[in-house]
Parts: C-alpha cells; structure tokens; sequence
C-alpha cells in the first residue's frame, strides 16, 4: 500500500496559513454540527417512540422499532456514502462537502416538526424513517468528504494534524447531543418533553446546519482536484471499479482501522455510560458526567495523534497507541468495582487514549491516489462502519452476559487489530510507515 497523497499533487514544504486554519474550522464546525443531528436521536429514543407508535404496543416492540428506525441510518451509509464519493471524484469535492450537510440539515430540522402518531397514524413513523434515511446518506458522504476535503487543502506535512483536528469536531457533535439532552431534561420537566421541549434539540440542529452550509459556500474547492481538473487526470472510469480492482491491500487496511475507530466510538464513549450505571453502579448524572470528561479527552487525543502521525508516521502512532490503549482501557474495566473513586481520571485517559483513532484518516487519505481517494475511502469506511458499527453494540451485549468485563476484553481485541496494522505499516514503509 503506497502513500498516494504525496505522489498525485506535490504540496509545497510550507507552514499552515490563516487560510488552511480558516478551512479546518469551518469543516470542523460543519462536522460538529453535522455528526450532532445524527446522533441527537439517540438520545430522545425513548421519547420519540412513544410519539410515533401505536399507545397500545407493547414496550419492548416500541422500543426495538425506535431503535430500528436509528439503525436504518447506520444502514444508508454506504450507499449514500459511495453515491456522493463518486460525484466527488468527478466534480469536485466541495460540492459535495456542501451537498451532504444539507442533506442532513433538513432532514433534522423536518423530524423536529413532524407530526406524531396521534396526529397522523402510521404515516408518522413512515416519515421518520425516510428522514434517517437520508440523514445516514449525508454522513456516509460527510465523514470521508470531510476528511479528503482538509487533506488535500492542507501541505502533506500536516495531513495528519488536519485530518485529526476535523474528527476532534465530529467527536465534538456527540459531546453537543449529550450536553443539549441534559439541559433539555434539566430545564423541562418530563410531561413537556413529551409534549414539545424534544422539538428543540432537532429544530435547533437543523437551523444550525443550515447555518453551516452558508457558511461552507466560503471554502474553495481542493489544489489536488483542481489540478487534477487542469490536467484533465480525473477518473476515466467509475472510481469505485478502479478501487476494487487495483487498491484492494489499501481497502482492506482502511477497513480494518474502521473498525478500530467505530469500536473506540461505539464501546468506550456510546456504550459505557450504560454499563457504569448497569455494571458499576453509579448513578445516571455521574455516568454521564464522567462521559463528558471523556469526550473532552477524546477530542484533544485526536488532534494530538493526528500530529504525532505527522511528525513518527502511522505506524509507530498505532503501535505505541495501541498498547496504551489496551493498558489503560483495561486499568479502567477492572479497577472500578474497588476503586470506584478513580472514575473520572481513568475515564478521563482512557477517552485521550481512545483518540488515537485521530491518525485512521491519516492513513486512509493516503492509501488512494487523488482520483480515486474520495470513493477508496468512503467505500472502506462506511461499509466497515456498517457491518461493525452495527455488530459491535451486539457482540458487547452477549459479552456482557457472559462476564462483566465484555467490554474491556473486547476494546483489547481491537487494540490487537490496531497494533497489529501500526505493525504492517511500519514494515511497508521503513522509518516513515
């Protein structure tokens, strides 16, 4: 697997402008906000589906169709993912990086007002479920579209730092939904949460994407495209045929690190807060405290490993950050049950260490050449994002059953995953993986 970032578009040895900082945090922000309308329905799950199914269904079928509805989103990823890829490698990126958090914005702003069961029977749940369609098809094309997007604006010699501070703002939107379900459930009391305070947090995310689609109007399309588009060197054929075909090594690596990033996601930051309170037995608002400290953590170890990859390569980033992260995870599942007075420092590390996942976008964007990139990418991440991000939550669960530690055990066979690709890429590329 070759480093095909550098090779397409040489990038001048020049330090990061106001320019560059302006384009990282405008895609920082947009994916913030964007990775924010996805995940807010998690969090109003509950309430949602007491709305916009039959009164008289039982809880458990309420309760595993809400849930279904929010899964269907994991589902639309990779087509809408590779659907938007493909006319980002042939038409530009920025349109497409414009196109998809549009698409997610009205979708979050129609579900804030969409009429419930009550009002109009069956067709309300049918409603919902076209509108988490479509939003799983905006961040299918987001996340790589983000990431491609600050690579190829950025000189080669911060790819990494660039690519870890735009996952800091997407880990940036989960902290957003638990931060804005908490004061929605502070401020308003349960019998106007149901009534109309879920609104707000759907309504308020909606305006705000909007918000940042006007204001991605101001970015520029990337050097790499352009001159792709100059020399007339854009894909002669559909990009993800060319993928499939003569990048299969880079495909499967960029799914393995998927894989690591979505279970360092879905175990240790969305999974966790429910195991302290099932598990651990601390109460609701401590568990969700102490993961909100790990987010912040998290969001500063992406960025910080991004930077590291810069500077040692990928190869040693994942090594030495994996075998933290198996240390510290392990410290944190096991320790709590005696000490559980360390839950905020250990939870703390653990989320900075979970943000080696900073560095996957690193590889991933230098894996495919630039006529193929944006689809090479958004193929391996959204169809591993699909199979184990939806898998994992499962897995963990029957792990659970079986010994209380599942989740350490499992976060441990990932890092195993992690060290062992930070293994293969050194031996790719000796001294620079």
């Amino acid at each position: 697997m070759q480093s095909a970032l550098s090779q397409d578009v040489p990038a001048p040895a020049r330090p990061l402008t106001r320019g560059d900082y302006k384009t990282l945090s405008l895609s920082a922000l947009g994916g913030a906000l964007e990775f924010y309308d996805f995940i807010i329905f998690v969090f109003f799950a509950t309430v949602v589906g007491k709305l916009f199914f039959p009164p008289d269904m039982p809880e458990w079928l309420r309760q595993l169709q809400t849930f279904g509805i929010f899964a269907a989103g994991y589902l639309a990823r990779p087509l809408g993912g590779i659907v938007l890829a493909h006319f980002g490698d042939m038409l530009g990126r920025k349109r497409m990086f414009t196109l998809s958090i549009f698409m997610m914005a009205v979708p979050t702003l129609v579900m804030g007002m969409l009429p419930t069961y009550a009002q109009i029977g069956i067709a309300a749940p049918l409603l919902l479920l076209l509108m988490r369609v479509v939003q799983g098809a905006a961040i299918g094309g987001e996340v790589p579209g983000a990431w491609v997007f600050v690579a190829e604006h950025v000189p080669s010699k911060h790819v990494g730092y660039a690519c870890g501070t735009l996952t800091s703002g997407l880990t940036a939107g989960i902290l957003l939904g638990s931060l804005m379900a908490t004061l929605i459930n502070t401020v308003f009391i349960a019998e106007e949460v149901a009534a109309y305070a879920w609104r707000i947090p759907f309504i308020a995310g909606g305006v705000f994407g909007l918000l940042s689609v006007y204001l991605r109007r101001w970015l520029e399309e990337t050097p790499v495209f352009a001159e792709l588009k100059q020399r007339e060197a854009l894909a002669e054929e559909i990009p993800l045929k060319t993928v499939v075909r003569e990048h299969r090594a880079a495909v499967v690596v960029s799914m393995l690190l998927t894989w690591v990033l979505s279970a360092g996601i879905v175990v240790v930051i969305l999974m966790t807060p429910t195991v302290l309170q099932t598990v651990y037995h601390f109460d609701a608002a401590t568990a969700l405290q102490a993961n909100s400290l790990a987010i912040v953590l998290l969001s500063i170890g992406c960025t910080a490993s991004g930077a590291i990859a810069d500077r040692v390569g990928a190869g040693r980033t994942f090594v030495v950050g994996s075998l933290l992260l198996a240390v510290v995870s392990w410290l944190f599942y096991t320790r709590l049950h005696t000490h559980p007075e360390l839950l905020f420092p250990l939870y703390a590390v653990t989320g900075l260490c979970v943000g080696v996942i900073g560095a996957v976008p690193y590889v991933m964007v230098k894996a495919f050449p630039a006529k193929v990139r944006f689809s090479g990418l958004s193929f391996s991440y959204n169809l591993s994002y699909a199979i184990f991000g939806g898998l994992t939550p499962m897995v963990v669960s029957l792990m659970l059953k079986a010994d209380p530690l599942g989740p350490a055990y499992y976060v441990a066979a990932l890092c195993g995953v992690g060290f062992l690709v930070g293994i293969y890429l050194l031996r790719r590329e000796p001294g620079k993986a």
